[in-house]
């Protein structure tokens, strides 16, 4: 294999791309590029989905492979030596939560996002795959925002990465986040909010998502664990996976994730700030699923980070 064919790129769609243009997609992950330069690789056959060419219309499906070629003047982290940056590799080492030979499970950083792009130097996914050479695939199964953190799927097999894509597919993985809501929660049961979300066009502030009747079935299950005057903490469970799917339906219901600069409210926050919250108050806090291989049952926990903990000690007492 030539250098010039090391440095193709090949994503696996995730469910919450699924249904974007192939144009777009590209877009997103070629921050930088001109739009016409795109149209050109897809008019030359340069990008490929499962191997073959694509319209800049067709639309994406989860699971599908989508070969991005290099592209010479697309902007570059400054760090492409190889090293990473000071306490990065550290951070990836002391964060894994369960491996094997098909599957890693890491507790990422809030504040590192997943891929790089044009305000990112440098992605989880990228990072990774400098911190461990020895490793011929590594692909996300799923996606975190930049601001959360906790538990994050990544496969080491190509067929363990379409297995476990089917898992999602059929509601089989099962997801929940630990969430501070601005608000005092009301209610002891289960709170069960089913409102479609629909992905607006990108803007200044990045993706953009909202409740809307035209949009895909979303579905979050929120428990309550504690309140205070201000503040909810709770276990939301996911029923599906959509783009920003906690925050933009806890927007809904009227008590926004705390620290949300996006959706949430300024004046709360600022209130929470108080409490010496600095970033968004959502962790990943469990996967449970099938093994991919063995079909065994498997549950991995994380507990929310020292930084978080001391957020609910320094609120005060009900």
């Amino acid at each position: 294999m030539s250098g010039h064919e090391r440095s193709v790129q090949y994503r696996h769609v995730v469910e919450d791309e699924a249904g974007q243009r192939i144009d777009n997609f590209l877009l997103r992950q070629l921050k930088g590029l001109p739009r016409s330069r795109v149209y050109r690789l897809l008019r030359k056959g340069e990008v490929r989905i499962d191997g073959g060419r694509a319209r800049p219309a067709r639309r994406l499906r989860t699971g599908e492979v989508v070969r991005i070629p290099p592209v010479s003047d697309r902007r570059r982290d400054s760090s492409a030596d190889g090293q990473l940056p000071a306490g990065l590799a550290e951070r990836l080492r002391d964060g894994v939560l369960y491996e094997d030979e098909r599957l890693l499970i890491l507790d990422k950083p809030s504040g590192v996002a997943v891929h790089g792009g044009s305000t990112v130097r440098l992605g989880l996914v990228e990072a990774l795959r400098r911190h461990r050479p020895e490793l011929p695939f590594l692909e996300l199964v799923h996606r975190l925002d930049q601001e959360t953190s906790g538990c994050l799927m990544l496969a080491k097999r190509r067929s363990t990465l379409r297995r476990l894509h089917e898992q999602l597919r059929r509601g089989a993985v099962e997801k929940r986040y630990t969430a501070l809501l601005l608000g005092r929660l009301r209610g002891s049961g289960p709170l069960r909010i089913d409102a479609p979300l629909e992905r607006l066009p990108a803007q200044g502030r990045g993706r953009q998502v909202q409740v809307s009747k035209q949009g895909r079935p979303a579905v979050t299950e929120i428990q309550v664990e504690r309140r205070w005057p201000q503040a909810t903490l709770v276990t939301a469970r996911l029923e599906t996976g959509r783009t920003h799917q906690i925050r933009v339906h806890a927007q809904h219901i009227g008590h926004p994730v705390a620290g949300d600069d996006r959706y949430g409210d300024r004046t709360r926050n600022a209130t929470i700030r108080d409490s010496g919250l600095r970033r968004l108050f959502l962790h990943a806090c469990s996967l449970r699923l099938r093994h991919p291989d063995t079909g065994a049952c498997l549950e991995v926990q994380t507990p929310l980070s020292d930084e978080l903990q001391a957020v609910l000690d320094q609120l005060p007492d009900p």
